[in-house]
């Protein structure tokens, strides 16, 4: 299967991508274009007429009209031929691709009519290019040596669409894109895949405009690239003897099921020539000088305790690093020889993330090596290590590009940085004239959930729903113009701890991978959600041709609550409004009633407690997941609340309101339906508006210890009629807390009718974590959603 790009027009940071200018011009810094277009139209496509993702940023009004007074039509298209041998390649790729669309009559030779011709213009940038209709019903691409092809792509999509409806015309284009870096990653060490797949992954990066595949090859549980000088990286390394299952961590639980594979050089020199053809870039990562378990499982010589090792079957972190000796220098040195011959990029990614200092520390190697070059910590004993493969990389003519922690202890001087823990590392790297790439985690990292996490396949959390991933702006406001010509682009990361297959890959990759090449494509000239939704429909039909295994996470219906009178309202909504919204009601151990077809705009009433279940629907056919959701009509709702101590900062979306709205939340979390304390002892009171009968009351707390969030070590309600005098209803312990708690992530606590306006809940948190806990020594969460009271 073959994918294709497509493209647009802006300026930002084109001439700094050093994948597109030569070395010596490496640090030129690139002016904003500023193109006077007479008759500019900005694309808002429609269902039926051109649904290019990402979309174009102009189309020109035909200024000519063909011999025959119309434009070309797409499904005219016969012929293709170029008098330029640099884009005989493309040809191919692009009759390949559109082979497996299903258009098979595309002919590579010259014709007078209905041909296509693809033409060199030096004068335009490199990924600039044009479409024009010709006279005597021709077409006629122009553009840069890799603009032509991303012309070929926009061209590519449209006749797919034109199969359906063959009275599309072509539109003239004139289109280059807004960023040099648009990127994709792909973690094929935690769970390995097939040489076919990393193809067809190349070949969706393609289709949709990102021109840079960061492929992470070595980490903790599996190194997946091979090196002749040392057999033992992929003998041993590449070998994991199980998995975990699923979080299982403590107590572990492993599978059983021996973890095998890497890439040999010759597949590799494959994988690389076959970008090169989709006019894409490989930056390969070895990680260094942390997530090295795997390399040090084969070659313990490079550790700093000698001992042996094996490569992980858990996910995280190992203590196991590269020790900052000579030695391991050399051996890093040695390996990147090999890796800089199979990937010619400019940049190589060296990780530089996550490295604990603990063996550092006791090792008499490292810290002579802090003695002798003066180094004051840790940190910089970090920054000494990648100063020296910078430097060593720097001698090959290459450039270095690591994880934003490689700015601690001072940045390396000639290294680009990847900002992965929000953006503050990559605007402190422009700040100081480096080049970076952002791939923050709270737009691009792909592994979280894009949808319900009741209905998702499991992850390692997070939401990232492909509206927000659509919101992304790549460029941070505070940067000057000057620093912002530093922000080369951005890419998403696709983590695979729990991503075991090429189909789960292709779910969580797309279609968020299309919102991205469009923020990346269009940048400032963004056509807006609504636009790109629209056109994603008829994209959908092309990833369907191309077997691509999508989420269909964009048609789960949603629902907008509140309260009104003690009752629960809904407002069920969907991002598209072609079909209707069904839903169910079930309250208590009643039957379910029949399907309600829902009235946009209209909400309604729940007066109790209820499951409702809904679906958005076209043709009678569901898309999407079902969404199911309990909704809780209680005496608390909307009540008064206080606490003695706020929520953290991070974990008080909604205020202390967020208990009393009506809606639970679920494990696995999304943090805006939990309230979290860190280490503190809060005291929760309610205010009921009068004094009421009270049997029951329940709390909806949260047990993921993974994630340091803990049971409370005990929990006391309490009853007062003035709001002065309390009485203590009930205590629970740790144990009884621990027993109590159910599937549903509550406990609840039964009373024999007393009465009272105000409920007052004390919380002890769990004490600090224990030792050979994740976390262990830090304090523990305690997170709580709905306080129900009956």
């Amino acid at each position: 299967m073959v994918l294709f790009v497509f493209g647009q027009f802006s300026s930002k940071h084109y001439d700094v991508y050093p994948e597109i200018v030569s070395l010596d011009k490496f640090f030129y810094m690139n002016s904003r274009i500023s193109l006077f277009i007479p008759v500019l139209v900005l694309l808002c496509m429609k269902a039926g007429s051109q649904n290019i993702i990402p979309a174009p940023i102009t189309q020109l009004k035909s200024s000519h009209k063909t011999t025959s007074g119309i434009d070309t039509k797409l499904s005219d298209l016969k012929n293709i031929y170029t008098t330029n041998q640099e884009f005989t390649q493309d040809i191919k790729v692009f009759t390949t691709f559109l082979s497996n669309m299903g258009i098979t009559n595309m002919e590579e030779k010259e014709g007078s009519l209905h041909a296509i011709q693809l033409i060199l213009n030096p004068a335009l940038k490199r990924e600039e290019y044009s479409i024009t209709n010709k006279a005597g019903e021709n077409l006629q691409i122009e553009g840069g040596k890799d603009g032509v092809f991303y012309g070929l792509m926009s061209l590519a999509q449209l006749m797919f669409e034109a199969k359906s409806n063959p009275g599309i015309t072509t539109p003239d284009l004139r289109d280059m894109p807004a960023y040099s870096w648009r990127g994709m990653h792909l973690d094929v060490c935690r769970h390995f895949f097939p040489k076919e797949f990393i193809k067809k992954y190349i070949d969706l990066l393609a289709i949709h405009k990102m021109n840079t595949f960061h492929w992470h090859l070595t980490d903790d549980q599996g190194w997946r690239i091979e090196i002749k000088q040392y057999p033992l990286l992929t003998k041993i390394g590449s070998h994991r003897k199980e998995t975990m299952v699923e979080k299982n961590f403590v107590p572990y639980v492993g599978d059983g099921k021996p973890v095998d594979g890497y890439y040999t050089q010759e597949e590799i020199k494959e994988i690389v020539s076959y970008a090169q053809d989709r006019h894409i870039t490989i930056i390969p990562e070895i990680e260094m000088p942390g997530h090295a378990l795997a390399a040090l499982s084969a070659y313990p010589e490079y550790s700093c305790n000698k001992l042996p090792l094996e490569p992980m079957t858990k996910w995280g972190v190992s203590d196991d690093v590269f020790c900052s000796g000579e030695s391991s220098i050399r051996f890093l040195e040695n390996i990147l020889d090999e890796v800089m011959v199979l990937f010619p990029s400019t940049y190589i990614h060296i990780g530089g993330d996550e490295v604990p200092k603990t063996r550092w520390k006791t090792c008499p190697t490292c810290q002579a090596v802090m003695k002798s070059n003066r180094l004051k910590n840790e940190n910089e004993l970090q920054s000494y290590f990648i100063k020296k493969i910078d430097a060593y990389v720097t001698s090959k003519g290459r450039s270095i590009i690591g994880w934003d922690e490689i700015l601690e202890g001072g940045l390396a001087p000639n290294a680009a940085v990847m900002s992965w823990r929000g953006e503050e590392g990559g605007i402190a790297a422009a700040k100081q004239k480096h080049f970076v790439v952002m791939s923050p985690g709270t737009h691009c990292y792909f592994d979280h959930y894009q949808g319900n996490k009741n209905t998702e396949p499991l992850a390692i959390g997070g939401f990232t729903p492909i509206e927000k991933v659509y919101a992304y702006e790549p460029t941070p406001a505070i940067l000057t113009s000057e620093q912002k010509n530093y922000i080369l682009g951005a890419q998403a990361n696709l983590w695979t701890e729990y991503i075991s297959t090429a189909e789960h890959a292709e779910y969580m990759a797309l279609p968020r991978m299309c919102a991205l090449a469009e923020v990346l494509w269009t940048g400032e000239q963004k056509p807006g959600f609504e636009d790109f939704k629209n056109r994603l429909r008829t994209h959908f039909l092309l990833l369907d041709k191309l077997d691509v295994h999508y989420a269909t996470s964009l048609f789960d219906v949603t629902a907008k609550t509140k309260v009104v009178n003690g009752k629960v309202e809904v407002d069920l909504q969907s991002v598209y409004n072609d079909g209707a919204i069904e839903y169910t009601v079930q309250e208590s151990d009643e039957p379910v009633g029949a399907a309600i077809t829902y009235v946009k705009n209209h909400p309604f009433v729940l007066s109790k407690t209820a499951i409702l279940i809904a679906n958005y629907v076209e043709n009678g056919k569901a898309l999407g997941h079902s969404f199911t959701e309990e909704f809780l009509v209680h005496k608390a709702l909307e009540k008064i609340v206080s606490s003695t101590i706020p929520p953290g900062e991070s974990y008080n979306s909604g205020g202390l309101a967020k208990l009393v709205d009506g809606r639970a939340g679920h494990a696995p979390r999304l943090s805006n339906e939990w309230l979290g304390w860190r280490g503190k002892d809060p005291e929760i009171s309610i205010d009921l508006g009068k004094v009421t009968e009270i049997r029951t009351v329940g709390l909806y707390i949260l047990k993921e210890e993974l994630n340091w969030i803990y049971l409370p070590s005990s929990i006391e309600v309490f009853g007062s009629e003035d709001g002065k005098t309390f009485q203590s209803y009930q205590t629970f312990t740790a144990e009884e807390i621990e027993s109590g708690y159910g599937q549903d992530n509550k406990i609840n606590f039964y009373f024999k009718d007393p009465l009272a306006r105000y409920i007052k809940i004390i919380l002890k948190s769990a004490p600090k974590i224990k030792k050979e806990k994740v976390g262990e020594g830090e304090d523990a969460w305690l997170f709580l959603s709905e306080i129900i009271v009956y």
